[in-house]
């Protein structure tokens, strides 16, 4: 009996450790005889954020722009689900005002939050994509980038630098600037030592002004000590946080030099190319979104800030006499197709932004431009 036992004993264990082998097997029965797996996968080790830097033109937090680019950085973060982070140097916290291109190109920074009119020294092309006297509206520079070929020119335009560039906002129709005496003739421009940049300066020039190109923290002292003597810088809302109507007395409109001037974000190129793909696409996603979010900001907030400054104040707002408009713009059209001429990238970029222009303004006429003056009739 015992002996009979025995065999009996190690039949059944035979069977057992046969049944856990087959559960093995890739083959294996699902069965109530098998152990189930454990369900749960051991966590996976946290992905470690990718850490940018942007450096800007502006002031650190300074509203609208500055503002801007935090903004931005803010939704990369949101939009990777926090696999890119980016702190936001302000100027001079990292490097200049006027460095950041460099910075960006040499890979001190990732990104850069700035002007495209500030780099004419770097290719003349540059001014396009920035603002042109007379030239395109916000709506129109975001038409032409898009569906126009234009940001294909931008990129053509920067890729010698090792930079991406992107529109990351829009001023809209910028103010004329602040003058501390009356403009009522061209003449009045002649001697006068004006900040400001891009094509908009290379007009003045031509009209007998000194355009002079500062960052935005130095105009307000520049412009209180006498060093200029004019200046324009944005619009109601950022002019008055920058308070320069306490250092000139007229506001003059409209902007005829910056009509719809388009802010940019530009990335290095390896450092956007070393991320993975769907990175690289969220990124340029966020800095278009951003585009259109500081254009109706400004929207919003610019007339709240000129009543401001007009009704508590004392700030004299005046309109350039249309003989100035005239002359401004006939200067205008003679000095950016000369300009063009110098360079032929900048050329190329010229032709392509006029066409669109021409366009735009035979479209505008009977729909933007006809409906404005319509609803002011009184």
């Amino acid at each position: 009996m015992k002996r009979r036992e025995l065999v009996k004993a190690l039949g059944i264990g035979a069977v057992a450790v046969g049944g856990l082998a087959a559960c093995t097997e890739d083959k294996a029965p699902k069965t109530a005889d098998c152990p189930k797996p454990d369900a749960t996968p051991a966590p996976a080790a946290p992905e470690k954020p990718i850490e940018w830097r942007m450096v800007t033109t502006w002031p650190k937090n300074f509203p609208g722009l500055g503002t801007g680019a935090n903004n931005l950085a803010k939704l990369i973060g949101e939009m990777t689900g926090g696999r890119i982070q980016v702190k936001v140097y302000g100027a001079k916290e990292l490097v200049g005002a006027l460095e950041i291109f460099d910075a960006v190109s040499r890979g001190t920074a990732e990104m850069g939050h700035g002007a495209a009119y500030y780099w004419k020294g770097k290719s003349v092309a540059a001014q396009f994509f920035a603002a042109v006297p007379f030239g395109l509206s916000a709506q129109e520079m975001n038409s032409w980038l898009y569906h126009g070929g234009g940001m294909e020119l931008w990129e053509e335009v920067y890729a010698p630098f090792g930079l991406v560039p992107g529109a990351a906002g829009s001023t809209g129709v910028q103010m004329g600037g602040w003058f501390n005496k009356e403009i009522n003739t061209i003449g009045d421009l002649e001697g006068l030592k004006m900040r400001i940049p891009g094509l908009g300066g290379e007009v003045l020039k031509r009209a007998g002004g000194t355009p002079v190109l500062l960052p935005g923290g130095e105009i307000f002292p520049s412009l209180q000590s006498g060093a200029i003597d004019a200046t324009e810088w944005v619009g109601p809302y950022n002019d008055l946080a920058f308070g320069l109507h306490k250092a000139a007395k007229y506001y003059y409109y409209p902007g005829w030099h910056e009509p719809g001037t388009t802010l940019e974000c530009f990335v290095n190129k390896k450092a956007l190319e070393a991320l993975p793909k769907d990175l690289q696409v969220l990124v340029r996603n966020a800095i278009r979104i951003a585009n259109q979010d500081m254009l109706a900001d400004f929207t919003a907030k610019n007339n709240r800030a000129l009543e401001d400054l007009v009704n508590n104040h004392g700030v004299e707002l005046r309109k350039f006499p249309d003989e100035v408009l005239q002359k401004l713009k006939a200067l205008s059209d003679d000095v950016v197709a000369e300009e063009a001429k110098k360079d032929p990238m900048a050329q190329k970029v010229y032709d392509s932004f006029v066409q669109f222009r021409d366009q735009a303004m035979k479209w505008h006429a009977v729909s933007e431009q006809a409906y404005l003056n319509a609803r002011s009739l009184s």
